[in-house]
């Protein structure tokens, strides 16, 4: 046999090798990393100042993950534009796992219909993980405010068009858009206050500045214990377990039907390893029905957790998109 037949033999043995290796060593490492994720902290990226619903909860999150992964969960508040903000960070953030998204589904699928132009596309630069709570809001009043249930507030919002003042945690929220569901359901018109989130918004209805905000229960409800604030009526289709004395929007007569309902969700970068996200699912779904995670004050008052499939939360923001998209149209309301 020739030299050069051999030296060719040997050069294709060789190649063989090379890919067999790159080969296997590619198989092996997709579970590798799953096994060994995380190895360095981890960045929880929640797109509101603190103090509202979404950090409260946000927080209480991070700091049973950072025991379930052994890795230190480093909250990263980024308010600002309905969530924008934050959002835009982990869309640009490398797909490894190591920036999470913590943020209401209702606000995130909104923003597409609230402005002209996102920095991101909901739909393509995030994947979902999964839901954590599904909650309805409160409509909650200054104790000085005159209006003891709905009816007295639709009747004092016809009495004087547009001159009551109505609170929201931002533009484009399950609080604003609550808001505007019940303008259109009760034919009023009230004068809609946007803030950066709901602590600033809380702390301006408890001073007086604004009579009434549309809350998350969980950031109202000591405030409402306190005496501070007054609760109106909760926007789910039932009463809220917090809150059994309150009555739904929906309980006021020529307002049935009404309903609205604030989920809250974790989401990775696009292309972030699909065995990392599983590990991420798999850890928060286990996290949210221990009793610690239940018990805690972030989870007070909150219905049973929703720990779904990152499918299944792709297939609800889909449906959110669409059915807010209608809903803002309906109100008239204008990109940003």
């Amino acid at each position: 046999m020739s030299t050069q037949v051999t030296l060719a033999r040997f050069a294709r043995a060789v190649r063989l090798a090379v890919v067999s290796t790159l080969i296997l060593g590619g198989m092996l490492s997709v579970p590798a990393a799953a096994q060994s994720y995380p190895t360095k902290p981890v960045r929880l990226v929640i797109p509101w100042p603190p103090g509202g619903a979404g950090d409260i909860l946000g927080r209480e999150l991070a700091k049973h993950l950072t025991l379930a992964l052994g890795q230190q969960i480093i909250v990263d508040n980024r308010g600002g534009a309905n969530g924008v903000i934050g959002a835009e960070v982990v869309a640009r953030a490398a797909p490894d796992g190591y920036t999470v998204m913590f943020d209401g589904l209702f606000s995130h699928a909104a923003n597409p219909s609230i402005h002209k132009k996102l920095p991101y596309d909901i739909l393509k630069d995030f994947a979902p993980v999964t839901e954590i709570y599904s909650d309805p809001v409160v409509i909650v009043v200054h104790p000085s405010f005159p209006a003891k249930n709905v009816r007295d507030l639709v009747r004092l919002a016809k009495a004087r068009p547009g001159a009551i003042s109505i609170a929201s945690f931002g533009t484009g929220s399950a609080s604003h858009l609550a808001g505007e569901l019940l303008k259109i359901m009760a034919k009023i018109d009230m004068t809609h206050i946007p803030y950066k989130g709901g602590g600033p918004a809380l702390i301006d209805v408890i001073g007086g500045q604004v009579p009434i905000y549309i809350s998350s229960i969980t950031s109202a409800l000591p405030h409402l214990k306190a005496g501070r604030l007054r609760a109106l009526a909760v926007s789910g289709s039932t009463r809220s377990k917090a809150l059994p004395d309150v009555p739904t929007v929906a309980e006021t007569r020529g307002l049935e039907g009404y309903e609205l309902m604030m989920p809250f969700g974790v989401w990775v970068p696009a292309r972030t390893p699909p065995d990392i996200i599983a590990k991420l699912h798999d850890t928060i779904v286990k996290v949210i029905q221990t009793p610690e995670f239940r018990q805690s004050p972030a989870s007070e008052g909150k219905d049973d957790p929703v720990g779904n499939t990152p499918e299944q939360m792709a297939a609800t923001m889909r449906s959110e998109i669409e059915k807010i998209a209608k809903l803002i149209k309906a109100a008239g309301i204008k990109p940003l």
